[in-house]
């Protein structure tokens, strides 16, 4: 048997000849990290150059380079990954640096050759641009300093990691000038231009952009999700660019880098002041501090970090030349050591306030937000006006999310810079997080008109139309950005987002196929690209790109959350492609996946205990030898158009008409089938149980009374208790949850009738996690796993949730009042009942007001009547108010099921949906008479009522309730015509209101005006015969006219 550095080098042969260079990169990091062999990490370096990945070529042949000087291939792939990264001059020292070496020792001729090849080619196009280049003002020149092959990093233009795309910080456009006063005296200016700050438009890339707009977790669905946890965190406001790692650093780059004479006198402490010594030597210094700084803005780092090392050599304590040396580190993102020589710089002269500044941009780029703040407050003392360090100071403050803060600093700023289009956006986006919609917009306008070309002001805004569901005008954005760049691929990224929000997945993957062909390594479109595929049923595609997503090498928290998301989603996409060819009855995700695997899932944690312990799913291959995925034909008969049509049109009635629910076609299908195949078989078990109801009465009233009471008792729940448990010995749900709809209802129960539409809700949007909480691993449920839904996150209002902010706080405050006492965040009880708490939060009027009363942490919970048990009280929801940092709240909603909870809520719906059954199936059965059907309409609507209280789902419960009451109503001959009105959301009302009876009346008053008696319905196609297989239902919701 071969050893296993031998087998690996014959797979690394095959993957190189097969050209999977990623792969072959896992083979060589693994002989690597044991041998560490030169010519390994050489070869590393030729398949990062096969991907274009530039900085890694770089990296690894300095490495190699470090370890023996002659490998001449080193040279090679070092030079040409510095040509392709636009540095040409550095690429040429670095080839004749090789053919130095190749000439002085014994070399492969073809590789001198070659390197001979690429020195003259380069010095021949370096004459060329010479020639066309304009007369500049003549400096003193000198010869550059060979570069030592360990700064050779240094060289490579800056690439910004802000978001899913890379930005070089150096920009054409960024040139500035060095004035000397005298010959003797340079007082040193660095002066940006005007036309700097609209250095981003060059080459189609957003100068300096925080990718806000890369939220995947669109709520696809029309209903309200309550249970959206972690999404609805995520996209508080419009904004609040959650996905940017770390903010602009050095935008110009060494913008009024001066000193008065005084500070320098200061600074200098008589060793060296500039305006007061001219000694050749001086004049010297100067001109190289001059030349640094200049290298510095052309981007030509490492030669300027060379002269300033030489200054410093001399005189460790210059501060001009350690600013500049830190400043060109910054650029390089060799942060630490830019952190480093601005801190000396401050200890040599305190009063340097472009130290104070560019440490705390620098401070800002690894995310060290609070000491950024307080160096950029420095420097404000300096220069109190300063737009442009207001500017750093509002967009490190809007990353931070101290939006208060930054809406003051930016709004300060274009009061001084009112041209700033940055800053200018940068309040749209902070105005938009605290709810200052109609400011927001303004702002963001006002940063077009300064600049129509601004992509980064074009993405913010399409950013801010999207969330606040105005999708026409976001596509009019889009279309503005691509009219301007035809390969931004921001932009297409932007559109598939908008599209897979709307339920038009097939249209995304257009869009995000063009944004992967600009820049193939973006996860953000190749997880939403997989999502995409696996919704439409193309697995094979959709496990491809989840794969690569799980390949790429990522900078940033925000992006690996997507990998361990591409981990669960393909194990969710092989779990569907074995079910395709079956029914869609057997599609049980509750039942069949494990309850670790949902936890983590859910809860988006790292997928390394579930590969450890979960058995995973079988490869596509052999669904596919199975003959499980077969390409399936889908022939739209009239039948199943008719179908189509009649579901959209009922579906779409679950929309909500309030900012930040987009309308999603597939959705309003997906409810529709599901509304109308519950109908379906609601109405099946209803006729069995009037029949059992009619056969009842034909004997004495005695023995009626007691059949009706035997049938009561005969209909308890079937869902009490932990994950799959069934504690009912009349009625049994089978293990897929699905529906034995036989002689009698009592094989029929409120959690099998909820299940329908769970089980459509599952396979419409398959990037939602939704389950039943029960069926989470048992320490999770015991735990209370359960929703979180914020209408303030910190400083920001939740566009989505904040409408409900007021009604709340009311309820907090009666809860409050009425119980007397609350619980801390370690569940313990807080007392109210003294030193006149209760009358202070009373008079409370926010958040705030009530957390300064209680003086820590608090949650409480409100109640519900229950009807079952006169005089019981069910716990509800909670309202949690949590302090985030100095002057932000996590105002919530939380909901936990825990089997104490849940045993309670599982008898009320069990009680819920008897009381139902018997308001239809007596003497009402059938009927036609609006006025009949009132009691039968109630019932509905309490059950809704304890559902919405209930939550009993991981996500997903606002639709799946607005679902089954649609469908009940059909049961009942009763569909509902209207629309849900402007600003309403159905699970808040229920939440809100402590008694089912108050939200049966608030909700009739729209509801019931709405309903039409009708039978048309029981005229449709059954529903689960029409679409019997997996593979139908996923086909029919993506059936499309187009």
């Amino acid at each position: 048997m071969a050893p296993p550095a031998t087998s690996e080098r014959v797979e690394l042969a095959r993957l190189c000849a097969s050209k999977d260079w990623s792969k072959a990169i896992r083979i060589l990091d693994s002989l690597i990290s044991r041998s560490a062999a030169i010519q390994d990490i050489c070869n590393r370096a030729f398949c990062y150059s096969k991907l274009e990945l530039h900085k890694h070529v770089i990296k690894d042949c300095d490495t190699a380079l470090q370890l023996d000087p002659t490998l001449l291939q080193a040279y090679i792939l070092k030079g040409s990954a510095l040509s392709v990264l636009g540095k040409k001059e550095n690429a040429l020292l670095v080839w004749e640096q090789g053919y130095q070496q190749a000439l002085h020792e014994s070399a492969d001729f073809k590789q001198l050759l070659e390197l001979e090849e690429l020195v003259q080619t380069a010095k021949q196009s370096k004459n060329g641009l010479c020639e066309s280049e304009t007369h500049r003002p003549s400096m003193p020149q000198t010869k550059p300093d060979s570069l030592p092959n360990g700064n050779s990093t240094e060289t490579c233009k800056i690439q910004h990691v802000l978001g899913s795309q890379a930005e070089s910080c150096a920009d054409a456009n960024d040139k500035s000038e060095i004035c000397p006063d005298s010959a003797d005296n340079y007082n040193l200016k660095i002066e940006s231009h005007d036309e700097d700050r609209d250095s981003n438009k060059s080459d189609g890339q957003v100068n300096g952009s925080p990718d806000v707009l890369d939220a995947l977790s669109y709520n696809s669905e029309s209903c309200n999700d309550s249970s959206d946890a972690s999404e609805s965190c995520e996209k508080a406001s419009t904004n609040s660019g959650d996905s940017v790692n770390v903010p602009e650093i050095f935008r110009n780059p060494i913008s009024n880098f001066i000193f008065s004479d005084e500070r320098k006198g200061e600074a200098r402490k008589d060793k060296f002041c500039v305006s007061r010594i001219s000694t050749p030597n001086s004049i010297s210094v100067d001109f190289r501090l001059s030349r640094g700084i200049a290298e510095v803005n052309e981007g030509k780092y490492a030669r300027a970090i060379s002269i300033f090392d030489k200054i410093l050599k001399k005189d460790p304590d210059y501060p001009e030349a350690l600013i500049g040396r830190g400043t060109a580190y910054a650029f390089q993102r060799e942060l630490h050591a830019a952190i480093a020589d601005f801190t000396k710089a401050i200890q040599f002269n305190p009063l340097a306030g472009e130290a104070w500044k560019r440490r705390g941009q620098a401070g800002a780029a690894l995310g060290e937000f609070v000491e950024a703040i307080e160096d950029l407050t420095k420097a404000l003392e300096f220069e109190p006006d300063k737009a442009d360090i207001l500017h750093e100071r509002g967009i490190v403050n809007f990353k931070f999310k101290d939006f208060d803060a930054a809406v003051e600093d930016l709004s300060a700023c274009v009061k001084l810079d009112k041209d700033n289009t940055s800053a200018h956006t940068y309040l749209g986006l902070a105005l938009s997080s605290i709810g200052e919609y109609k400011k927001a917009e303004e702002a963001h306008l006002k940063s077009l008109q300064l600049d129509k070309n601004f992509l980064e002001a074009w993405a913010h805004l399409t950013q801010f139309y999207q969330d606040l569901a105005q999708p026409t005008k976001a596509q009019e954005c889009i279309d503005k950005m691509l009219q301007i760049d035809g390969r931004f691929a921001r932009a297409y990224h932007l559109r598939g987002l908008l599209f897979h929000a709307m339920g038009e997945h097939r249209k995304a993957i257009k869009d995000l196929t063009m944004g992967l062909s600009v820049d193939g390594s973006n996860i953000e479109c190749l997880y939403l690209r997989a999502s995409c595929y696996h919704a439409i049923g193309q697995y094979k595609e959709a496990v491809k790109d989840y794969d690569s997503a799980l390949d790429l090498e990522l900078d940033s928290v925000d992006k690996f959350m997507l990998q361990c998301l591409a981990f669960y989603q393909k194990e969710i996409a092989l779990y569907t492609a074995s079910k395709f060819k079956g029914d869609f009855c057997w599609f049980d995700i509750d039942g069949d996946i494990d309850a670790l695997f949902k936890e983590y899932w859910c809860k988006k944690l790292h997928p390394k205990n579930v590969c450890e312990k979960v058995f995973r799913q079988p490869p596509l291959r052999e669904s596919l030898r199975k003959g499980k995925l077969k390409k399936q034909e889908f022939t739209i008969t009239k039948q199943k158009a008719a179908l189509l049509f009649t579901s959209d049109s009922i579906g779409m009635k679950i929309q909500y008409d309030c900012p930040g629910f987009l309308p999603n076609k597939r959705q309003h299908r997906m409810a529709g089938l599901a509304a109308i195949e519950i109908a379906q078989k609601v109405s099946k078990a209803w006729r069995s149980l009037h029949a059992e109801w009619k056969y009842s009465t034909k004997g004495n009233s005695k023995n009626g009374k007691r059949a009706r009471r035997r049938e009561r008792i005969n209909m308890p729940s079937q869902n009490r208790g932990g994950a799959g448990c069934s504690t009912s010995n009349t009625s049994i749900t089978s293990s897929n949850g699905t529906i034995d709809d036989g002689s009698s209802s009592r094989k029929l129960s409120w959690h099998d009738v909820y299940s329908v539409a769970v089980r459509w809700r599952q396979i419409s949007e398959p990037c939602d996690p939704v389950v039943w909480v029960n069926k989470l691993s048992s320490e999770e449920f015991n735990s209370g796993f359960g929703s979180h839904t914020p209408m303030i996150l910190g400083q920001a209002k939740v566009v989505r949730y904040f409408p409900y902010y007021e009604r709340t706080l009311e309820i907090a405050k009666t809860v409050m009042k009425e119980r007397s006492y609350i619980r801390g965040k370690t569940d313990n009880i807080i007392h109210l009942s003294q030193n006149g708490k209760l009358e202070e939060i009373m008079h409370a009027k926010s958040c705030s007001d009530l957390y300064r009363v209680v003086g820590e942490d608090f949650w409480l919970a409100t109640w519900c009547n229950s009807t079952a048990f006169e005089g019981k009280q069910l716990e509800g929801t909670r309202i949690t108010l949590v302090k985030m940092g100095e002057r932000g709240f996590d105002f919530a909603i939380r909901t936990p099921c825990t089997p104490a909870r849940w045993e309670d809520f599982d008898e009320e719906m069990a009680m819920a949906w008897n009381t139902l059954c018997n308001a239809y199936c007596g003497e009402n059965y059938g009927s036609t008479d609006f006025n009949m059907l009132e009691n039968v309409r109630d019932a509905i609507l309490r059950m809704t009522y304890y559902w919405y209280n209930f939550m009993p789902l991981s996500r997903g419960s606002a639709a799946v309730g607005f679902i089954v009451m649609l469908g009940l109503l059909l049961a009942a001959n009763m569909e509902f015509t209207g629309s849900i009105p402007q600003g309403l959301q159905v699970d808040w009302e229920a939440i809100l209101n402590l008694d089912p009876i108050s939200f049966v009346d608030s909700v009739k008053t729209w509801l019931y005006p709405s309903l039409k008696v009708t039978t048309s319905w029981k005229d449709y196609p059954d529903v689960a015969s029409t679409f019997e297989t997996t593979g139908s239902v996923v086909a029919a919701l993506n059936f499309s006219d187009d």
